[in-house]
């Protein structure tokens, strides 16, 4: 084989695809010897960025927080209002005259007693008072309230959801972007095998004083191993940087190895439903948490509306009180149903109340304004199922695209290796042309290359597909991520 042979195989090697950003070179060192690995695969990823995402925690804080509310609204049904008031003072003696011939518990009769407001005259004083409220008839105050705030937690659920949906479809892209490296990487070994032997084939045909080689031939092949070594650098980089993605997506500690379960990047096993693209569509509109979320935002504005309506009828409802006063020592208490001390005694009040609100021009306007919001929010479900029904068909088509590109560059790899085969037995044969050798060399490395990266589409694909569904985060919690029977009925 001639020189120039070998320097277009080195052109080759620029033109394949694989160093601009793609992996490594086989130098990548493994990992050091005091880091612990971590093996984890596609199912475990998502579940683990699941359990371990703060951003999926901080919506379930959000929803705790409504359901804080529709428990505090459920409460708010029976005994509306309990309270108990407590306060202490000093209460007066009493300044009875010498004269006094009632007993002590009719000094009320004689006009001469009165309070004695005197420091050395007062005592200690307390007073305990609980009110109860019952309401017993609100025209859809309280249960539209109640069932607002039950909506509530419905639609914070669909918003952790619709988080987990997020944070799923991104850690399966970090995983199979680190397998794309690392897969990018054992190409490279034969990437690097190609240019190693062009440069030893090379310094031999100079040292035999070979007619065909020339100094502009050596210098060619210098330049494009040091183009190599700078795009090596940049891949090894872009290894570091995918696998502390995984790690920091897993959030594992920095002393943490992580290492993709699967040895190989291979396309997924997914079968695509016979129904396609309505199949989709219909499980997308039952499981969406977005589609959820407006459906429960609907009801939950219904309800507000109720609870403005409510305004223009009058609130029923009852009301008890219980007060107990004390005065130490002791003031006389009379036991008179007419007369009474107001620092000593026991009082209760009870009865039926009834409380309307007469300013129905700001009702009205309170009932507008909750209609208008949930005009807001019925438009909102439909934009939001219009989304819905885009996104599927998106994902759904971008995974046909993607199939069929994986299929093409399976077949195009195929192609290449058996012409690269052919081409090297008939030039070892001194049958073949080197420029054929050479467009092979070219052909093989590029098929391979570009398999990968449809691999990596593909799968990814897949995922968002299942994300588009509303159903990707349910899956993988269930174990059944890579399982195809639900996508076949």
């Amino acid at each position: 084989m001639t020189v120039s042979v070998f320097a277009r195989l080195l052109g080759a090697v620029a033109l394949a695809g694989l160093l601009p950003g793609a992996g490594p070179a086989a130098a990548q060192p493994g990992p050091p010897a005091p880091m612990d690995t971590v093996e984890v695969g596609l199912t475990e990823t998502v579940v683990r960025a699941l359990e371990e995402s703060p951003e999926v925690d901080q919506r379930q804080a959000q929803k705790q927080f409504a359901t804080a509310r529709s428990e505090e609204a459920r409460a708010n049904r029976f005994l509306t209002d309990v309270s108990l008031d407590v306060a202490s003072s000093f209460a007066p003696g009493l300044d009875i005259p010498s004269d006094n011939e009632q007993p002590d518990d009719a000094l009320y009769l004689n006009p001469n007693v009165e309070n004695d407001w005197s420091i050395g005259a007062l005592r200690p004083f307390g007073r305990a008072e609980i009110a109860v409220q019952q309401p017993l008839w609100t025209w859809g105050e309280l249960s539209g309230s109640i069932e607002a705030a039950r909506r509530g937690v419905d639609v914070e659920a669909a918003r952790v959801e619709q988080k987990a949906l997020e944070v799923a479809v991104r850690a399966g892209e970090t995983y199979y972007g680190l397998i794309l490296t690392e897969a990018l990487d054992r190409l490279a070994d034969r990437t690097q095998e190609v240019i190693d032997r062009a440069k030893r084939e090379i310094n031999r045909l100079l040292d035999e004083g070979d007619e065909g080689v020339s100094q502009s031939d050596l210098f060619q092949t210098r330049l494009t191993e040091e183009e190599t070594k700078r795009r090596i650098v940049e891949i090894e980089q872009n290894q570091k940087t995918a696998r502390s993605a995984l790690r920091r997506q897993l959030f594992l500690s920095d002393r943490m190895w992580v290492e993709p379960a699967a040895d190989e990047l291979q396309p997924l096993s997914f079968a695509i439903h016979p129904d396609s693209l309505d199949y989709y569509i219909g499980r997308a509109l039952q499981n969406r948490p977005e589609v959820e979320q407006a459906e429960a935002g609907v009801e939950a504005r219904r309800a507000l509306v109720d609870v403005a309506r409510s305004d223009y009828y009058p609130t029923i409802g009852v009301q008890a009180t219980l007060s107990q006063s004390i005065t130490l020592p002791e003031r006389p208490n009379p036991d008179n149903a007419f007369v009474g001390d107001s620092f000593m005694g026991t009082g209760t009040r009870s009865g039926i109340g009834i409380q309307q609100n007469l300013n129905f021009g700001q009702t009205r306007a309170r009932v507008e304004q909750a209609e208008a919001e949930l005009d807001a929010v019925q438009y909102q479900r439909t934009a939001a199922e219009q989304l819905v029904r885009f996104e599927v068909e998106e994902a759904y088509r971008s995974l046909l695209t993607a199939k069929a590109a994986v299929e093409s560059r399976d077949r195009s790899t195929t192609i290449a290796g058996e012409w690269l085969r052919t081409e090297q037995v008939n030039f070892d044969l001194d049958l073949g042309n080197t420029e054929d050798l050479v467009k092979a060399v070219r052909a093989d490395l590029q098929a391979q290359a570009q398999y990968l990266r449809a691999v990596r589409r593909y799968n990814v694909a897949v995922l968002d597909l299942l994300r588009a569904t509303g159903t990707l985060a349910d899956r993988a919690r269930s174990g059944t991520l890579l399982e195809t029977r639900d996508d076949r009925g």
